[in-house]
């Protein structure tokens, strides 16, 4: 009998690549550990520690024995904790029962599409997006409608862009203010004429709010503060940018009791509850003073203008002005044709091993002129980094 011929990964694994800023990464490790001495732009990581009283009530969990199984969607005092903080900053009203704890806002987003998108259905997804929304909405079987946002106008979302997208197919809509990796920011005009416009044709309202609170433009805004149209907004949130917590991994999503529900059993089947003591961390986190956070979202607009003015001093090189979250994103069009650059790409990886700066190419969010790098990094980071990057494009021939 002949062997069957058996293809051995499912078709969804191929609609998705590796996320290109860990596999950016993943090479700067590796080039560290070689004992290369890098200025790194990469990874969208936070340079502050985790505020003591956060680490001190994991610790605490942990002396306690608050080791073991929880609540799949999360313990009712994180539920509470974390419903409390959205509805004291932003108005809303959601219920512990309309919320579920997850390993990271990743996991959140990841499950939320799951659970409500299919086959032929169509999400809308403004460009530049941050890496992993496309291939997420792909591996649920939809389809990512792209808007293309103007470099003029600092790449805004406006609402008038998400209507004229909008088909009979449209079952979501993700929006991202501010946004990863342009850090633009949305006027709470379009913003709310989107929910509104949404709501009304039932189509869903995606809000990551993983930089919400890092807003520079003088007003933190949340899509869900528009409780009437609750019933078509899911919010995913996460605490890692927020409060330095990148590596303890802690998310959520709030949503109308049906949506999380469906979450919820989903991420039974999965990752179960998120770390027991990680959850004592973040009640902790958002229950607590909130100081820190105003004086990392001080200490950002400031890491934002030494790079900004940084770039001044390269010619060729420009830059739109970001209103939140930790990224700049300049285009670097003007070198394609000299040394060898033709792509976003050829310039990350030239920078990277010629000198040695770590930086994100433009194709892993959609554009094909531009690099992202965070400034969350020091400021002798970034002044390193702009001399290597002057360095490097004024030799380019």
């Amino acid at each position: 009998m002949s062997k069957p011929s058996v293809k051995v990964f499912a078709d969804r694994i191929n609609r998705i690549e590796v996320s290109a800023t860990m596999a950016i990464t993943a090479e700067a490790l590796r080039l560290k550990s070689q004992g290369v001495d890098l200025a790194d732009f990469g990874a969208g990581e936070p340079h502050f520690k985790t505020p003591q009283h956060i680490k001190d009530a994991a610790i605490e969990a942990i002396q306690n024995n608050v080791t073991r199984y929880t609540n799949v969607a999360g313990t009712p005092e994180i539920r509470r904790a974390l419903v409390d903080r959205h509805a004291c900053d932003f108005g809303t009203d959601y219920t512990p029962e309309e919320c579920v704890f997850s390993t990271g806002g990743k996991l959140a987003l990841f499950n939320a599409l799951q659970v409500l998108v299919d086959h032929g259905d169509e999400v809308i997804l403004p460009v530049p997006y941050w890496v992993s929304y496309k291939d997420i909405i792909q591996y649920a079987g939809g389809t990512p409608v792209l808007i293309h946002t103007e470099e003029s106008e600092n790449f805004r979302v406006t609402a008038a862009m998400i209507e004229a997208a909008i088909t009979p197919r449209t079952k979501a809509i993700i929006l991202c203010s501010p946004s990863n990796p342009s850090g633009a920011v949305m006027k709470p005009a379009d913003l709310e004429a989107v929910v509104r416009l949404a709501h009304g044709l039932g189509i869903y309202v995606m809000l990551d709010e993983c930089y919400v609170y890092l807003n520079f433009t003088g007003k933190i805004v949340s899509g869900a503060s528009f409780t009437d149209c609750k019933e078509h907004i899911i919010v995913l949130g996460s605490l890692s940018k927020t409060y330095a917590m990148t590596g303890w991994r802690a998310g959520f999503a709030l949503a109308p009791r049906p949506i999380i529900a469906a979450i919820a059993k989903l991420q039974s089947q999965s990752t179960s509850n998120a770390a027991s003591m990680v959850q004592r961390a973040s009640i902790a986190a958002v229950s607590g003073s909130q100081l820190a956070v105003s004086e990392m979202r001080a200490e950002y607009v400031q890491l934002r203008d030494q790079i900004l003015a940084g770039f001044k001093t390269i010619p060729g090189l420009t830059c739109t002005v970001p209103e939140g979250a930790f990224y700049v994103y300049p285009n670097v069009k003007a070198f394609f044709g000299r040394g060898g650059l033709h792509s976003p790409a050829d310039v990350a990886a030239k920078l990277l091993s010629e000198a040695h700066v770590v930086v994100v190419p433009g194709e892993a969010f959609g554009t094909a002129e531009h690099i992202r790098m965070s400034y969350a990094v020091s400021s002798e980071v970034i002044e390193s980094g702009i001399s290597r990057l002057r360095k490097y494009f004024s030799s380019l021939s």
